[in-house]
């Protein structure tokens, strides 16, 4: 069987190989000492407590994952996301995850978030928009030719069955904004090469991208450079 490519995936799920379808303590002297500060410019003890934390909601999310097997064809087993997003709560902790995860591979100072979050058609928009308003950035979607208006940039990617299109509208983002790229699952990696695609024409400053869930045996970060590519959960399936 034809492994799927990016754009077409099942909505919002994942597979993991070939026939797996599928996330104040006082001081005793009078001497004030400056905390240690970590890579990304937070201090030991916040950092250390941001890990535990997401940690602990990793956890939640993976027992939330819906399992189906053999689809959508026998012998496949799938990985669904929409629960993440059935139950506000869990809504929530994804949210929060994915918000720990940037601070921790990116930084939590201003001088490292990103200003633009991008989505990608479609599952991206799923909690592109709610991760960029957490993060006091800008959203801007990428979508299938021809379905947004106004002058556009456009980029091309592979599919099995031929050659597609993704879009962005000019002006989007600003030469030297930084951007963060995601989606629900990395898969080939051509949609989201295409994505960084456009980020570079309009001259943005791409910092890395950000899955939800990767397909492995794909190898879709081979195609993404070496651009950082983070993904929040991993399962055995």
């Amino acid at each position: 069987m034809t492994p799927p490519a990016d754009a077409a995936q099942p909505a919002a799920s994942t597979i993991t190989n070939p026939t797996v379808l599928t996330s104040s303590t006082e001081l005793a002297s009078t001497t004030t000492t400056a905390p240690v500060q970590d890579a990304s410019g937070g201090d030991s003890a916040t950092t250390a407590a941001g890990s535990s934390e997401l940690a602990s909601i990793k956890t939640k999310l993976l027992a939330s994952l819906g399992h189906f097997a053999d689809f959508p064809i026998p012998g496949i087993k799938f990985i669904d996301i929409l629960p993440l997003f059935r139950d506000p709560a869990v809504h929530v902790d994804l949210l929060r995850a994915l918000e720990l995860q940037i601070q921790k591979e990116f930084g939590a100072d201003s001088a490292h978030k990103p200003d633009i979050i991008v989505g990608l058609d479609a599952r991206g928009f799923l909690f592109g928009p709610s991760l960029a308003l957490r993060l006091d950035a800008g959203f801007v979607p990428v979508r299938k030719k021809g379905k947004m208006p106004g002058p556009c940039v456009t980029a091309a990617y592979e599919k099995e069955y031929g050659t597609d299109y993704f879009q962005m509208q000019e002006g989007a983002i600003k030469p030297g904004q930084k951007v963060l790229v995601v989606d629900d699952i990395i898969a080939t990696g051509g949609s989201a090469a295409a994505a960084a695609s456009l980020v570079k024409q309009l001259g943005g400053e791409l910092i890395g991208y950000l899955f939800i869930l990767e397909i492995p045996f794909l190898n879709g970060r081979s195609k993404l450079g070496d651009v950082k590519m983070v993904t929040l959960l991993e399962t055995d399936e």
